[in-house]
């Protein structure tokens, strides 16, 4: 099995972790993209880890209702735990009861002794109060927490207002409760006038810091986080406010106040090819949550995940361009005014790549090249770019001028060296750098090769070199 979880003939869509006595129990949106063999719909599929590696697979929890029932689609939602009882709230999705008149969205709940076996809530159905300005088809994605200040349940939810720009009408909801049955609608909880809407709400505190944790398509597909001293705001955008790329959506977080981590997935691309559109759903990616001293967020490998990689692979290093200095796990090149490129051998196909990266002041670019071919003519390429202060995802050759760029901001200064952390299996690559920036992607249409380092126009030195497999 891969490192990264992937469902067998399925894909895995939005994740649903809880955390409980030790051990994280992932519900997540199943989708066999096979209507014909499989049903429409999506139901909630329910996996136990500790160590995001080895999952204990507990099947089905939540079966998808009928196209006459409201929750044809079982949409994302929470799972949360009161006097010994387990519930989950979650979101009905039916577009074909629109014809009838009735809203395609609607928050239905379920409940468990165990966690294991589950009962829909026949009685609930909670939808969007358009007497308050709400849209009907929008109203998703609950999420339920204790506020132990007001002494009640809330409920935070994507939703949209009815008034003001298409674009711009998106908030999230906020409903009390003193039962988890009977909901109050209240004025939203943050309504920024920014997005189209903020879906899978998500919150959660460390220290004296609030976090607010959201996915948004409007500008970008990805998921963003705001940071609050108070539940009351006003909520603050960090300078870097997301986890991860583009290939990193609907992701949610679990975990205690010491050691928290965020569930994601990297989503499969159309026809499998590197310039296909994204598609919703594809293998779960997590990431641990660390918090600064400013109480801004980073993120960095599970140490369990970098732990079953304790197989050192050869290094073999052989110039292609330029002249390089090469020693026991460092190599270094003089590119000024040129490109220079280092082979290190074959890369397997699933492995952990590590090393450490010093550019000298007005370098261009330096990074790692991954499944080139012998003759260096394609290839995937992780480029750190001093100038633009990022880290990029890059392929070769590209049709025509089409971009094939995901990046993330990153620190880059002369002298300073960064570490990178590179994990690769089939076609997912996630990358770390220092431990605090991370970037997905898909690579498909070059499944095997070769490893590499190169530097464009400056010196950089390449040390701690190490290829790992399980």
């Amino acid at each position: 099995m891969s490192i990264f979880y992937r469902p067998e003939n399925s894909v895995a869509a939005d994740f649903i972790p809880f955390y409980w006595k030790g051990e994280y129990h992932l519900f997540y949106l199943r989708d066999w993209r096979d209507p014909g063999n499989h049903g429409e719909g999506t139901p909630w599929w329910h996996l136990v880890t500790k160590d995001f590696v080895r999952f204990d697979d507990w099947g089905e929890a939540l079966p998808r209702g009928t196209k006459e029932e409201p929750d044809l689609y079982v949409f994302t939602g929470c799972v949360f735990e009161s006097a010994g009882v387990f519930h989950i709230f979650y979101t009905g999705h039916n577009p074909h009861l629109c014809a009838a008149g009735r809203p395609m969205q609607v928050i239905l709940h379920a409940t468990s002794p165990d966690l294991r076996t589950w009962t829909k809530d026949r009685e609930f159905s909670f939808f969007a109060p358009t007497d308050r300005g709400y849209e009907p088809n929008d109203w998703r994605d609950p999420f339920v927490y204790r506020d132990e200040d007001r002494g009640e349940f809330a409920m935070l939810l994507a939703a949209r207002k009815t008034t003001g720009p298409g674009r711009n009408r998106g908030c999230v909801a906020l409903a009390t409760s003193p039962d988890l049955q009977t909901w109050t609608v209240r004025d939203p909880f943050w309504a920024p006038d920014e997005y189209f809407t903020h879906e899978c709400p998500d919150l959660f505190r460390i220290g004296k810091w609030w976090y607010l944790v959201y996915s948004t398509f409007t500008e970008r597909s990805v998921t963003h986080y705001r940071m609050s001293r108070s539940l009351d705001g006003p909520w603050l955008a960090p300078a870097n406010d997301t986890f991860d790329g583009r290939a990193y959506y609907a992701a949610k977080t679990a975990g205690t106040e010491k050691r928290r981590f965020v569930f994601g997935w990297l989503p499969t691309r159309d026809g499998d090819k590197d310039d296909g559109g994204w598609q919703w759903g594809g293998d779960l990616v997590v990431h641990e949550i660390n918090q600064q001293n400013d109480g801004t967020l980073t993120v960095r490998p599970p140490k369990t995940v970098l732990g079953q990689f304790t197989k050192r692979q050869t290094v073999d290093p052989v110039s292609v361009l330029g002249f390089w200095k090469t020693g026991a796990k460092q190599f270094s090149t003089n590119a000024v005014g040129r490109h220079s490129l280092l082979s290190l051998g074959a890369l397997p196909d699933e492995c952990l790549v590590e090393l450490d990266v010093v550019m000298e002041k007005g370098t261009a670019a330096a990074g790692i090249l991954f499944r080139a071919d012998d003759a260096f003519d394609q290839y995937y390429q992780l480029r750190l770019e001093p100038a633009n202060q990022r880290i990029v995802v890059d392929r070769w050759p590209r049709p025509g001028d089409q971009p094939f760029m995901l990046e993330r901001p990153l620190a880059i200064k002369a002298g300073q060296a960064i570490r990178l952390r590179v994990l690769v299996s089939g076609t997912c690559l996630v990358a770390y750098a220092n431990d605090t920036v991370a970037l997905s992607c898909r690579m498909y249409e070059h499944r095997v090769g070769r490893l590499g380092v190169f530097v464009t126009e400056g010196r950089a030195q390449f040390s701690r070199v190490s290829i790992w497999t399980r």
